[in-house]
């Protein structure tokens, strides 16, 4: 896919208004991010069957990740093509949060993002067993974050501690890298990773989550934005467009 810059009045798609990180463009291949053949081969058969079990296609062709903050999860979605819808394959536990409810808005505020992101680096060399890199600040975030420190580095990584990331312990990242490492090789270039505060559909989350704001304006405000892509994608099991438009709210078409 190639990479264009749409622009629409003063919109601007977010997923494709920034060039991939060289880091991304040579991602590390999935027979490399292991130390030996054999454990790559042992863990695609691993996942394969898993596929076979949810009477799903492998290799999938795309991927999409949905984080809940409070809730501790990230859900990884698959499809075998363009033209059919995600379906889940695996929910993830996040092992540890950091910060509050709420966006992230400067460096050092501890927050894990909230808001439409896609990965943009594989590093199989981490500090933290292996991770992959999410494109904050966003488009959003460029407008809304702090202008000169809004923060960096925040990515989807193995072990158990976090300053703003999402930590899913060693195997599961494992099984995440390769399968992103797959999709990317199959032609995805942008794979999806969206973060909510809770999952809208849980009453308890909701009732946490409408505690945590009630006197909090922009709060209320910004989960509204971005709990209609959450209610667009729980309807269609599709992404919608994404856009963002000159007061950093995110537009949905």
């Amino acid at each position: 896919m190639k990479n264009k810059l749409f622009k629409t009045g003063c919109c601007f798609l977010i997923f494709l208004s920034l060039v991939v990180s060289v880091a991304a463009q040579n991602a590390a291949g999935p027979k490399y991010f292991l130390k030996s053949t054999d454990a790559v081969n042992r863990l695609e058969d691993s996942l394969k069957k898993q596929f076979e079990k949810q009477h799903l296609t492998w290799p999938p062709q795309a991927m999409y990740l949905r984080s809940f903050k409070y809730d501790r999860q990230l859900e990884i979605w698959v499809k075998s093509s363009a033209k059919e819808p995600y379906k889940l394959f695996k929910t993830y536990k996040v092992c540890q949060q950091s910060g509050s409810m709420g966006p992230k808005r400067v460096e050092g505020d501890y927050q894990v993002p909230e808001g439409f992101y896609y990965i943009n680096e594989f590093n199989p060399n981490s500090n933290y067993h292996l991770s992959l890199g999410l494109n904050y600040p966003n488009a959003s975030d460029r407008i809304l974050s702090d202008e000169k420190r809004p923060g960096s580095a925040i990515y989807i990584h193995g072990d158990c501690v976090s300053t703003g990331c999402i930590p899913i312990t060693d195997a599961p990242i494992e099984e995440l890298y390769f399968l992103a490492s797959n999709v990317r090789n199959q032609g995805q270039e942008f794979i999806p990773v969206h973060v909510f505060p809770v999952k809208y559909s849980v009453k308890k989350s909701m009732e946490f989550l409408e505690k945590s704001m009630k006197d909090n304006s922009y709060l209320q405000h910004f989960n509204n934005n971005i709990k209609e892509v959450f209610d667009y994608f729980e309807l269609k099991k599709e992404l919608p467009i994404i856009m963002v438009n000159r007061k950093g709210e995110y537009v949905v078409n």
